[in-house]
């Protein structure tokens, strides 16, 4: 439902069913409320395994994207602190199979423990923020090297996102992410963090117009979130 009480439809109930300008993925925040969604769920793996390897940050990225290059059961994968753990899942020949190749430590005891502690943020990398401090979402191209800036990392996703936990000023951070390929976000800040730095990397004039266009167009009052992403949104 955009701002102006009209109740909207985009797409259709299968995997993939897009024609014209694919609104509904811009509606989620600040242009409108979704009401009713399909999702696609997929059945359990049959077999799962995880890995762990000693390796420095940048040999970890050049591992994972080593791998990347292969048909592997790779479903995810984290860095930090010298350590690179590695999800497999699928069929069991093949869980197996690679888990033989690769030859790292298994630890499925404390697997589930671990990928849910970073996927619900309740891992101790993400415990304790300083007050000068802040979590900072890193996306990047996977192939960028670690940044080497004070705080401490943690890589996912194929190298593609990086949280960064630093008291370094907000502008090093986002011109080190841009110079690398990618931008950043403030993912959660200490009570003395520049809070004037916004949450978002600022976007150039002819982005921000288009922005504008579309907040206008689909909620004119300004009702939805507001200044959630840009103070004059």
């Amino acid at each position: 439902m955009n701002g102006r009480g009209q109740v909207l439809h985009f797409g259709g109930q299968v995997v993939k069913n897009v024609a014209g300008y694919d609104v509904s993925r811009l509606l989620a925040g600040t242009l409108g409320l979704i009401l009713e969604l399909s999702i696609k769920v997929l059945p359990r793996p049959v077999a799962e395994a995880t890995l762990k390897f000693d390796m420095h940050a940048t040999d970890g990225v050049r591992k994972l994207n080593e791998w990347d290059g292969h048909p592997l059961p790779i479903c995810s994968s984290a860095w930090r602190d010298g350590t690179l753990a590695l999800r497999l899942a699928g069929a069991e020949a093949a869980v197996k199979t690679v888990r033989t190749t690769l030859d790292g430590e298994v630890v499925d005891a404390v697997a589930d423990r671990f990928w849910i502690g970073l996927r619900e943020q309740t891992d101790p990398f993400f415990a304790v923020i300083e007050p000068r401090s802040a979590l900072w979402r890193l996306a990047l191209p996977s192939i960028a090297e670690p940044l080497h800036l004070p705080g401490a990392q943690l890589m996912e996703w194929g190298g593609g996102q990086r949280w960064w936990i630093t008291d370094t000023d907000p502008q090093t951070v986002r011109i080190s992410a841009k110079q690398a390929g990618g931008h950043t976000t403030i993912f959660r800040a200490g009570s003395a963090y520049d809070r004037n730095a916004g949450v978002f990397t600022p976007l150039p004039a002819p982005l921000m117009k288009i922005h504008r266009g579309l907040k206008a167009a689909f909620d004119p009052a300004r009702i939805f979130n507001r200044a959630r992403l840009y103070p004059d949104f």
